[in-house]
């Protein structure tokens, strides 16, 4: 079961979901490079992670492709913040220098009686990246999350 809620203001998108998983389940889909890689690219998107430092202070970088002109973005930043199975927060960064400046991404993760509600707020998203098209890219990303943290797979 995954219910939801969002908000799209200025450049800054919020979205809130609950899913029927765990809080290590969440935190490992956005900290091992396979799994990130899995869910975070929206529809018509694959993705490749080239680096994952996961600690305070340490990098990321990787790079989605648009399956249809197969031309590719690549994206990456640091980490700010990290609580185990409550909370990352990393910035990002496009090496394209058409889409200046630096996003923030937050991800509070909290056991609730049904599973996990999950907060994610973006800020600083570049003004040429309309925020609706950046809310719906996070729609379809957290789709795919439920999809891979939501079943509970014996063996």
């Amino acid at each position: 079961m995954t219910s939801h809620k969002s908000d799209i203001s200025g450049n800054t998108v919020q979205l809130h979901r609950v899913l029927t998983s765990t809080p290590e389940k969440i935190w490992r889909a956005f900290t091992q490079p396979d799994a990130f890689a899995r869910w975070l690219p929206p529809n018509g998107f694959t993705a490749r992670v080239y680096a994952m430092d996961v600690q305070l202070g340490g990098t990321w970088r990787m790079s989605f492709t648009n399956f249809t002109t197969c031309g590719e973005l690549f994206f990456g930043g640091k980490y700010v913040e990290l609580r185990p199975n409550e909370c990352i927060a990393y910035t990002a960064s496009f090496e394209d220098p058409n889409l200046p400046g630096e996003m923030t991404t937050r991800a509070s993760i909290k056991p609730v009686s049904l599973g996990v509600e999950i907060q994610i707020t973006q800020s600083g998203i570049p003004a040429m990246i309309p925020t609706e098209a950046c809310y719906l890219g996070w729609q379809e990303s957290l789709q795919h999350l439920a999809r891979l943290v939501e079943p509970t797979i014996p063996g």
